[in-house]
């Protein structure tokens, strides 16, 4: 189900085509909401926890629970320092910023969520270009990437960083292995080149593959941390890196809005996060293949096995696209996510158990085996 609608009174051509977002329909509440794990809500300790935080000036770094968290986050992520930031889309754009200059070529996968779902921000804010790379789910190999990098030439642009996001969106919530991001990084450092780790969903991975954070993000200069997704805060990420690094982005994240001031607040959420919020990640990967298992059974549903908490299906035999299927789960209070005309995806998370799961498969045969001309 489409978030955005395009405002009738604009031409399809106009260049200045602005979007705004569609107000929620507030009639009909949402009962399961399987659109993305960045629908969850504060628990009740998360909330305590931001009440008695301690709150100072992020921006002019008098606050010391916003310090608190860097140093928690960097520890975790095995990077020297940290810096909080409202978003992960901002992290990887103050990334970019700091790593790159105009004119400089970025290598990541064809689908990665720089490329496709940041509203072209890279070319916008940095004025760099982005090279897509084909891999199974979201991953490529090392070898790939060999392939892609350039001679150094006057004609070229300078190829300066590699980028891969953990887990893998649009790759079914894949995994990058330890060894895979290894070698990717072996070969970009080869070459001279950084390497920077969107780390969206890196704690599912880590729990997914039975690792430490730290080990999948060793072999990545910059990497961050979302705490909107599963670990369920209602705002906030953590980009990481070298000291230098970090202290270059703070121009960045100055010039693009990102400094706070009581972000103490938002950081005690975060904090809470990571004390409760990592290991029970497991739950959600176990209630993501029960949901798969269910749709696998609905007729004309095709469902990709899951590595975490993401659902991605093909609605194609069901005579439904995948629009039409969300449009019609929606005024039965479920939600899901569409990627493609066929394609969609459902996100298990924190508020949702498997009860509701079941509730939710049963629904959905509901809709899929409705009479074609009740639709």
């Amino acid at each position: 189900m489409p978030l955005l609608v395009r405002p009738a009174e604009l031409p399809m051509e106009h260049h200045t085509m602005s979007y705004e977002p569609k107000r929620a329909d507030f009639a009909i509440p949402v009962r399961i909401n399987l659109y993305s794990d960045t629908q969850t809500r504060p628990s009740r300790g998360m909330k305590q926890a931001m009440l008695d935080a301690e709150t100072g000036d992020e921006q002019g770094g008098s606050d010391p629970t916003v310090w608190a968290l860097c140093d928690q986050a960097a520890a975790l992520l095995g990077k020297q320092a940290a810096m909080f930031l409202p978003s992960g889309t901002m992290c990887n754009q103050v990334a970019i910023a700091t790593h790159c200059r105009p004119g400089d070529e970025i290598l990541a996968h064809e689908d990665a969520h720089i490329q496709s779902s940041e509203a072209g921000g890279p070319g916008a804010i940095t004025g760099v270009m982005i090279r897509g790379l084909a891999g199974d789910r979201g991953i490529f190999s090392a070898d790939t990437l060999r392939e892609a990098i350039r001679p150094v030439s006057r004609y070229s642009p300078p190829q300066t960083l590699v980028e891969v996001e953990q887990t893998a969106n649009k790759g079914g919530g894949a995994c990058w292995p330890v060894a895979g991001l290894r070698s990717v990084a072996d070969v970009a450092h080869e070459h001279g080149m950084r390497v920077h780790m969107d780390g969206a969903r890196l704690l599912n991975a880590a729990v997914a593959l039975g690792v430490a954070a730290s080990d999948l993000a060793a072999d990545c200069d910059t990497v961050w941390l979302d705490f909107t997704k599963g670990l369920g805060a209602p705002l906030g990420a953590v980009l990481a890196g070298s000291s230098d690094f970090i202290g270059q982005a703070w121009r960045w994240k100055q010039r693009l809005g990102g400094s706070l001031r009581q972000g103490g607040m938002n950081a005690g959420a975060c904090i809470y996060a990571l004390q409760h919020n990592i290991d029970r990640l497991a739950a959600d990967h176990i209630n993501a293949a029960a949901l798969a298992r269910g749709m696998a059974q609905i007729p004309g549903i095709t469902v990709e096995t899951p590595e975490t908490n993401l659902v991605f299906f093909d609605t194609s035999g069901t005579g439904l696209t995948a629009p039409a299927f969300a449009d019609r789960l929606r005024p039965l209070g479920v939600t899901v996510s569409v990627s493609g005309t066929f394609r969609g995806r459902a996100c298990t998370h924190l508020d949702v158990g498997p009860a509701q799961l079941e509730e939710a498969v049963a629904i959905m045969r509901q809709v899929v085996e409705r009479d074609p001309d009740q639709r």
